[in-house]
């Protein structure tokens, strides 16, 4: 008998939606001209994918044009920071500003460009994850190539002013970027009113396909491409074009919408509740946090083991990050919180969506009890 899954792991990746695999399968098996040839199937991919594109754009207040494809919001970070980095805007400006808990990708990013001469600032956050904003306006100089602050935190789903903090990069003639990976579909974005001039997504974490992504740069701005040949998209990454994966993301992005966030909201409210009664602590600050994020700690336990045996339960989730997991690393975030070791050993992190049932919550925590009862035991 297959054993039923639990799938609370959607902080890394959801369940493509089979209407969006049926979107996609017209382009690999009826659609699938290149778009750069000069053909009639070419032509009608490439006017396919630009009106994909448009709805995307349209999604976070952009032009279509100041639209680029990826293969997600890795790349497009990448891109953000070694395209600035290595044009003649990062030969004058040599300080780069993160917070202390951005996504692994940025991290690394930026501990090769520390390497390269720049200088780091990492900004700090509060107990509840949120960031000390008072300290961004202390750092920002006029050597700042970059201010890049993500507007919903990976782990534990902490939401970030990103206006407030797009307001004040642009007051002051800096650079803002946000990786928007957690809330792309699920909150509300306007980059021309957020005054954000870089923004990085993926389609993969809104029910879209893996492998896709987009870069949105405000027009006017210059980077340096990484990836060389071909001339697609401006220019700035050759190769040809992912249409299938384009259509995908834009037919996710629709159905992103229809998404019934407060429904998912009282799922994880309940969650908590059950969480905190098997002596579970919350992680991170509640009122500004994404509907369907939960971060736990319980402190003393093997939070690995604990999500070995939940595995074994058929229920999905994870220690921290998806990115981070396998390397068994200390969470910076966690860290960056002021938690203790045994906190941040005992963590857990949770992603819910639409598909959640109570059942499977009620499920959820009676397995954890049950494994809390049998540590307890073993003491």
């Amino acid at each position: 008998m297959t054993k039923k899954i639990i799938y609370l792991d959607n902080a890394a990746t959801i369940r493509t939606d089979e209407k969006v695999v049926r979107e996609m399968e017209k382009f690999y098996l009826k659609e699938y001209g290149n778009p750069s040839s000069a053909h009639l199937l070419g032509e009608r991919a490439a006017l396919a994918m630009n009106k994909a594109r448009g709805k995307i754009a349209r999604e976070i207040g952009a032009k279509a044009w100041e639209i680029v494809f990826t293969s997600g919001t890795t790349e497009s970070n990448n891109m953000v920071f070694f395209g600035l980095a290595r044009g003649e805007l990062g030969r004058k400006r040599k300080k780069i500003i993160i917070s202390a808990i951005e996504h692994s990708s940025i991290i690394e990013i930026c501990s090769v460009l520390k390497k390269e001469g720049f200088e780091i600032c990492e900004i700090g956050v509060d107990g509840k994850g949120i960031l000390d904003i008072n300290k961004l306006e202390k750092e920002i100089d006029a050597g700042v190539l970059l201010v890049s602050i993500m507007q919903v935190n990976n782990e534990m789903g902490v939401i970030q002013d990103i206006g407030k903090i797009g307001e004040i990069c642009r007051q002051r003639g800096v650079l803002f970027h946000s990786d928007c990976a957690q809330s792309l579909g699920k909150l509300k974005i306007n980059a021309k009113e957020m005054r954000i001039d870089l923004l990085s997504a993926g389609a993969h974490k809104i029910g879209g396909p893996k492998g896709i992504g987009l870069l949105y740069i405000r027009e006017g701005i210059e980077l340096k491409p990484l990836i060389y040949g071909g001339g697609q998209e401006r220019g700035l990454r050759g190769g040809t074009e992912n249409v299938p994966g384009i259509a995908g993301f834009a037919a996710a992005i629709e159905l992103s919408k229809k998404a019934d966030k407060e429904k998912i909201e009282k799922m994880r409210n309940y969650f908590i509740a059950g969480l905190e009664r098997t002596g579970g602590k919350i992680n991170g600050g509640r009122e500004k946090r994404i509907y369907d994020n939960v971060n736990v700690s319980f402190p003393g336990i093997d939070g690995e083991n604990l999500v070995l045996f939940l595995s074994g339960k058929g229920i999905m989730c994870l220690t921290g990050s998806a990115c981070e997991s396998k390397k068994k690393k200390e969470s910076k975030v966690l860290k960056a919180l002021g938690l203790s070791e045994r906190e941040i050993l005992g963590s857990l992190r949770f992603g819910l969506s639409g598909e959640t049932k109570k059942e499977d919550i009620d499920f959820t925590l009676k397995e954890i009890k049950c494994f809390l009862d049998m540590v307890k035991n073993i003491k």
